[in-house]
């Protein structure tokens, strides 16, 4: 079975490659960073399996597979980090979803599933569960996404920050410093509850007094001395205690 690896985040692409290295029945085509080289390229590869981010910055993956032009159609596995689309998917008995952060064996489950897909299935199925899942991805988009905000007070306004735009967080005595692409916030709250709060989306934290989006990592930086830093995408160093460390290199695939 000859596969696509479509997502926005370079280390979200990294981590289902590896895994597939690990797949004698599946041959990897390439891979794809937005959703308009996705469009190209499973027109002129036609793969038989692809791996879809559903959130990417030009289009969501809804709209990539509205766009295309093969014929039999692709299997095609979700990549998400809302919970709550991957729930109504599986309600529709919709394509697999594979929901960030997740475990090898959650993964090598999804695979066993495909390859028992036949393509008879996979092409009947196809235009009947994109249309719905289409229709359950605009119909809770608005209400899902107020849902995702962390209110932060600044002043006499509120500011409703998305997940998705943060960087990390940070302990600062009895507050979070709270840094995005291009502004810190501060909110009064412990990192407990605000990792509370972020569970069930693509944060880990990495030290007691810190937080990270693994979806803004830039790289990962060993020392002499067997300590692990993380760099982010604004070029910020961050501890990475030794207690966190294999969950988070179990995580990011390493």
């Amino acid at each position: 079975m000859k596969a696509l690896v479509v997502d926005d985040e370079e280390l979200a692409r990294r981590r289902v490659l590896n895994l597939l290295a690990e797949v004698n029945e599946i041959e990897v085509l390439g891979e794809c960073s937005n959703g308009k080289s996705a469009i190209s390229q499973i027109n002129k590869l036609k793969p038989e399996l692809v791996f879809l981010d559903i959130s990417m910055k030009d289009m969501n993956g809804f709209e990539v597979l509205q766009k295309l032009n093969v014929n039999p159609k692709p299997v095609v596995v979700f990549v998400t980090a809302y919970d709550n689309y991957a729930i109504k998917a599986f309600d529709v008995d919709a394509f697999d979803f594979l929901l960030k952060p997740f475990r090898d064996e959650r993964f090598f489950k999804t695979i066993k599933k495909v390859l028992n897909i036949s393509h008879r299935e996979a092409q009947d199925n196809f235009e009947k569960r994109l249309q719905t899942l289409f229709e359950v991805y605009s119909k809770d988009q608005e209400t899902s996404n107020i849902s995702l905000k962390l209110p932060v007070r600044q002043g006499n306004k509120t500011v409703l920050l998305k997940p998705e735009d943060i960087y990390y967080i940070c302990a600062s005595g009895y507050y979070a410093e709270i840094f995005t692409e291009n502004k810190k916030y501060v909110l009064r709250e412990s990192l407990n509850n605000l990792d509370d709060f972020f569970k069930n989306h693509a944060f880990f934290r990495i030290h007691r007094s810190a937080i990270i989006n693994l979806n803004h990592i830039k790289e990962i930086v060993h020392s002499n001395y067997s300590e692990v830093d993380v760099r982010m995408k604004d070029n910020k160093l961050l501890h990475i205690s030794k207690s966190n460390k294999k969950e988070l290199f179990d995580k990011l695939g390493i």
